[in-house]
């Protein structure tokens, strides 16, 4: 079976695997790092069908939920466009993976989704709708973020309606089903798995995963998380908020009838795949990681700021003047060199890809000159010249810590 998945991230990564494990022909079409190049956003029905040419079937996973997303762009428009360019291309079959509440949704998230799911449904072809609540699973968006808050001393109690949490693994086996099923297939299915839970119910389940104890939770107010979700700080955005304070669940029954399996719980999924010293990791570096971003762009602001508010041109003259920059060309350096500092400080804050690996390089630029210029900086009681080392350490974990191209 040749099969085109289109979006490569957590669900359509997962995917590809398992159908690959299976001796599918497995293509993934993204934006970026994928085997096929592609923008959901700006490509009409004639490229996907000109693309799909030979295909059996098609997978879209693409979605995104966060602030400023294209939700018409990417959910509708350019989910339709594919749904046209497979029917034109002849592929027997389409799974569209939306979202838990896109039926009755009033979000822009729901509604963008709920508009490809019903056109979809008009074209003719062989097609599934599988609707997940929350997947759980490594590399998931929803995991991550509930792993770091299950590290905190206290678990935040965000509120909201009930969820009933899949593992990704049987998302994964219920798509793989549907490929399988005999044409004609016209099926939509609320994959949810078989408990529901509060949010804080689900922190403590991963908290238990990492092999930490109890913990106290405490209730966090609904005007904070408006107030967080408003400022764009962290992920949380008003539309999360408004999807959060519905509930994601739906009874597990017909999912069983459909698909033909009981999916399991969280718990028991976690429980077979442990978590490593690197899954503890990366859940206590990932609330750490504004911060850290946050403190090293304030290096660099004031690297460039102090030089020219605050310390006297002349005395950043005299230390120029050892490399024999005198006049016009010392103030000249000075200029540039708080400015190339502002730069990066600005760029970190703005999270232009590079701009921490770059302050490595002018960092290391800085250390050399002052180490061959000024070496008794090195006997500095304040460790004037030997803190940059800790400003390096510090630029390259934000840079390790920055998200690959997807």
């Amino acid at each position: 079976m040749r099969v085109m998945i289109v979006g490569g991230g957590f669900i359509g990564g997962h995917l590809a695997g398992r159908l690959r494990a299976e001796d599918c022909a497995v293509k993934i079409a993204g934006r970026h790092g994928h085997d096929i190049a592609c923008d959901l956003t700006r490509e009409d029905a004639s490229i996907w069908a000109e693309r799909l040419q030979g295909y059996d079937a098609v997978v879209n996973c693409a979605g995104a939920l966060a602030a400023g997303a294209d939700y018409d762009g990417l959910h509708s428009r350019g989910a339709m466009a594919l749904f046209d360019g497979a029917a034109q291309a002849g592929v027997d079959r389409v799974i569209q993976i939306s979202a838990l509440g896109a039926k009755d949704g009033t979000t822009a998230y729901h509604s963008s989704k709920r508009a490809a799911d019903e056109h979809l449904t008009t074209l003719g072809l062989g097609w599934a709708i599988v609707r997940p609540s929350l997947v759980v699973g490594r590399g998931g968006g929803s995991t991550t973020l509930f792993s770091a808050l299950a590290v905190l001393p206290v678990l935040p109690d965000i509120g909201g309606g009930p969820v009933a949490p899949i593992a990704i693994d049987d998302l994964v086996e219920a798509v793989w089903r549907l490929l399988q099923r005999p044409l004609p297939m016209a099926v939509v299915v609320d994959a949810v798995g078989p408990e529901k839970m509060r949010i804080v119910d689900l922190i403590s389940i991963l908290r238990r995963w990492q092999g930490l104890g109890p913990a106290r939770s405490l209730q966090v107010p609904r005007w904070i998380l408006r107030a967080v979700a408003r400022l764009g700080i962290g992920p949380m955005t008003l539309e999360s908020l408004a999807m959060l304070e519905a509930g994601n669940s739906a009874p597990v029954e017909p999912f069983v009838v459909t698909l033909g399996f009981t999916p399991q719980p969280v718990a028991q999924v976690l429980a077979r795949h442990p978590a490593t010293q690197s899954d503890t990791l990366a859940a206590r570096l990932l609330p750490l990681a504004p911060a850290l971003r946050g403190l090293l762009a304030a290096v660099w602001l004031a690297g460039g700021l102090v030089p020219l508010l605050l310390t006297p041109m002349t005395q950043n003259i005299q230390l120029l003047a050892r490399l024999g920059l005198e006049g016009t060309g010392a103030v000249g350096t000075v200029w540039a060199g708080s400015l190339a500092d502002i730069a990066i400080g600005l760029a970190l804050l703005l999270h232009w890809r590079g701009a921490a690996l770059a302050g490595v390089v002018l960092m290391s630029v800085y250390s050399l000159i002052l180490f061959a210029i000024a070496p008794e900086l090195l006997a500095d009681p304040f460790g004037a010249l030997v803190k940059n080392l800790a400003v390096l350490g510090l630029s390259l974990a934000v840079h390790a810590m920055e998200k690959p191209n997807a």
